[in-house]
C-alpha cells in the first residue's frame, strides 16, 4: 500500500539547535536506509518550511504505525518536536480511471 506521510517538526523551547538538528539528521539517516530498502519511495523537505513529505510502500496500515513508532524521532523521545502528521493512502490513478468510466455511463 502506499502511503503520502506530511510532517511538521517544530523546534521547542527550550531545546537547542545542536539538539534539535541532531534529532532530525539522525531521523534522516533512517529515512535514507528505508528509501534504500525500498519502504520509502520518494521522500522530500519541503523548501523554506520545516516539512517533510514522503510516499511509503508498506504491505499494511499495520506496518504503518510501526514503521513511524520506530522511527528515532518516536524512539528517542522527541515525538513532541512533530507538531503535526499528515497521513493519506493512495491508489493508482490507473485504477480510479477504470470507475470513472463506469461512473460516466450511470
Amino acid at each position: 500500500m502506499l502511503f503520502m506521510l506530511k510532517a511538521h517538526l517544530e523546534k521547542p523551547p527550550g531545546v537547542s539547535n545542536k539538539e534539535f538538528y541532531g534529532v532530525w539528521k539522525q531521523e534522516s539517516e533512517a529515512a535514507l536506509a528505508a528509501v534504500k530498502a525500498g519502504a520509502i519511495k520518494v521522500i522530500y523537505k519541503a523548501a523554506g518550511t520545516p516539512d517533510v513529505i514522503a510516499i511509503l510502500d508498506l504491505p499494511s496500515v499495520d506496518d504503518l504505525d510501526h514503521a513511524i513508532s520506530n522511527l528515532p524521532i518516536w524512539k528517542l523521545g522527541y515525538s513532541h518536536i512533530v507538531t503535526k502528521i499528515e497521513i493519506t493512502p493512495l491508489r493508482p490513478y490507473e485504477n480510479w480511471a477504470e470507475v470513472l468510466k463506469r461512473l460516466a455511463e450511470e
